[in-house]
């Protein structure tokens, strides 16, 4: 399981934004150093604040490491096979029907491809059930603001 720590910085209703700084799982990446996703700046990620913390409490987040190898495999994946196979069915069956050279239908097929995986796999995303599936989890409270 993956945990990191964070900070909660709101709440609204059954949901916290929790500002999280990288830390242990990005402590042992090799592209830590040139890693620069977020600018410097902490993230931010929604998670349902079952525990009931509030702001300014410090707490635990976690995926579980099946759910980050499986979006992994969605967002590197999936769009690498689709680049791959659009260039190659571009370049073998499509480019002598549209009187293009195979290299510039290579190009073009596997670029569509690549980006009808992105569209698809977006459009995943925003399902009900792979949004819950996928989401973080508050798992306790390290710290709790005292009022």
């Amino acid at each position: 399981m993956i945990t990191e720590r964070g900070v909660i910085d709101k709440i609204s209703g059954r949901k916290a934004i929790v500002q999280i700084r990288k830390s242990s799982a990005c402590s042992s990446c090799e592209s830590r150093d040139s890693c620069d996703v977020h600018g410097g700046k902490p993230m931010k990620i929604e998670v349902i604040n079952h525990l009931k913390a509030g702001k300014g409490d410090q707490v635990e987040v976690s995926v579980p490491s099946g759910t980050f190898l499986a979006l992994s495999l969605y967002v590197y994946f999936i769009p690498v096979v689709a680049l791959i196979g659009g260039a190659y069915i571009g370049g073998t069956f499509l480019a002598p029907g549209l009187s293009l050279s195979a290299t510039t239908c290579s190009i073009i097929f596997g670029f569509l491809a690549m980006g009808v995986a992105f569209f698809l796999l977006k459009r995943y995303d925003k399902t009900p059930g792979a949004n819950r599936k996928y989401r973080p989890r508050m798992t306790r409270i390290v710290t709790k603001l005292q009022p």
